[in-house]
């Protein structure tokens, strides 16, 4: 028979298997992130023009490998260095100590916002210039912001000008509302494509590959899982149950976001969008990325649904009214549904059984926090952008040569074609 004497090392190995199973789903959770990179390469490649996949493929490989060693070396200990948060910047020194696979989860975040932009500048834009900035915003523009929300910054102190807790539970503004203004920047400095507006209208240049877009968007949908999921950063008992919860929310968002955005298209058009609908799903996921861990099911739907049906009115808006060309949709779907996604908490959000939002008993302050958080993401990373960019662009430009853009980056910036053939023998002749 079991002693009683033996329940207090029970209890412990329990504690001792859960800490070892929330490690173990962290890194799970943080591979799926990883290859996420792959999802955002097809999508961009499939979207944009075949001249260009190499350019793109090297720019995703780059984003991974700079990102990693930057967000290694000095990101982290931006965004987690300081033991206490409530400074606006954080820094404690050097922080390599807080658990391998923190720091492993924490750095392919990074290269996500990373990434974002450089779909939005595809097929225009120079290696050298888009290899530096991605280094700068792992470095310093994303850390530094992230440690506000993430690391107990100005954002969760309600003693001070914050009215409540601001809330991000895995990002939509912290990552990709950061990456869709750095891509609404670089964007219009970089400006758009030949061709893209012809008498001050937008016309639609058409990618090279639907499948790969599609193929690219699973493998991002499947992804999120570990996005979202592991920001549960834990696992066992109680913590599994929201892990599970948060995986369960995301993935109905996201169902949502893409039958948004078909049934719309199909209304205005006549005929259902491929394209739109895979920006429908992606900006279903970035719009409950903030609120998945503060979600009912129901209000997921609905903030998912919103958020694609969003994405087709913000892409023609960023086309149409910006006169801003971006070539995937990025600044729509990571900007716009970013923003919406930390805004829908103070409207339907929920902490535990209790409703924080002003449509389910909760008052205004929720709101309030989250829209000043939004516009705090939003402002840091704007102007970040803008300074950096214009630097780089009084040294060495930013953009590659009118007939460079035209034969395609892929042979001018890296001596390779994706898809060899007579255009390869015609570039080489001239």
């Amino acid at each position: 028979m079991m002693s009683i004497l033996n329940l207090p090392l029970l209890i412990q190995d329990t504690a001792a298997i859960e800490g070892d199973m929330g490690m173990l789903w962290m890194l799970i959770s943080g591979i799926l992130v990883f290859f996420m990179q792959a999802g955002f390469f097809l999508v961009e490649s499939g979207m944009t023009d075949s001249k260009n996949a190499v350019n793109i493929a090297m720019k995703n490989f780059l984003d991974i490998a700079v990102g990693s060693l930057a967000f290694w070396f000095i990101g982290y200990s931006l965004m987690y260095g300081a033991d206490q948060g409530g400074g606006f910047f954080h820094w404690g020194g050097f922080a390599f100590s807080q658990g391998a696979a923190d720091l492993f989860f924490q750095t392919v975040f990074a290269a996500t916002a990373a990434t974002i932009v450089s779909g939005a500048i595809a097929g225009r834009t120079k290696f050298t210039t888009y290899a530096v900035f991605s280094l700068i915003l792992t470095a310093f523009i994303y850390p530094i912001a992230g440690g506000w929300e993430w690391n107990g910054g100005w954002l969760n102190n309600t003693d001070g000008i914050m009215p409540a807790e601001f809330i991000d539970f895995a990002g939509s503004s912290i990552v990709h509302s950061v990456g869709g203004w750095a891509a609404l920047v670089a964007a219009w400095m970089v400006g758009p494509r030949i061709g893209k507006f012809l008498d001050g209208k937008p016309v639609e240049m058409h990618g090279h590959n639907q499948m790969y877009a599609t193929l690219g968007v699973f493998i991002l949908w499947l992804g999120w899982f570990g996005f979202n999921g592991g920001s549960q950063l834990a696992w066992g008992g109680d913590d599994a149950t929201a892990a599970s919860q948060v995986v369960l929310v995301t993935n109905l968002a996201a169902a949502a976001g893409a039958l948004g955005a078909l049934l719309l298209t199909w209304f205005k058009n006549g005929k259902p969008n491929l394209g739109m609908t895979l920006n429908g799903a992606l900006g279903g996921l970035v719009s409950i990325t903030a609120g998945c861990g503060n979600m009912s099911e129901v209000g997921a739907v609905l903030a998912g649904l919103i958020g694609g049906i969003l994405v087709v009115f913000a892409i023609g808006f960023v086309e149409k009214t910006l006169k801003i060309d971006d070539a995937v949709g990025a600044i729509s779907v990571h900007g716009i549904c970013g923003a919406w996604g930390t805004l829908v908490i103070g409207l339907w959000g929920i902490d535990g059984d209790a409703g924080i939002g002003i449509f389910n008993g909760g008052g205004a302050a929720q709101l309030g926090a989250q829209a000043i958080g939004v516009i705090a993401y939003a402002v840091w990373a704007i102007v970040l952008s803008f300074v950096f960019l214009g630097i780089m662009k009084k040294i060495w430009g930013l953009r590659v040569s009118e007939k460079e853009e035209i034969d395609g980056l892929d042979w001018y910036e890296h001596g390779s074609i994706a898809y060899p053939g007579k255009r390869q023998r015609e570039i080489e002749e001239e």
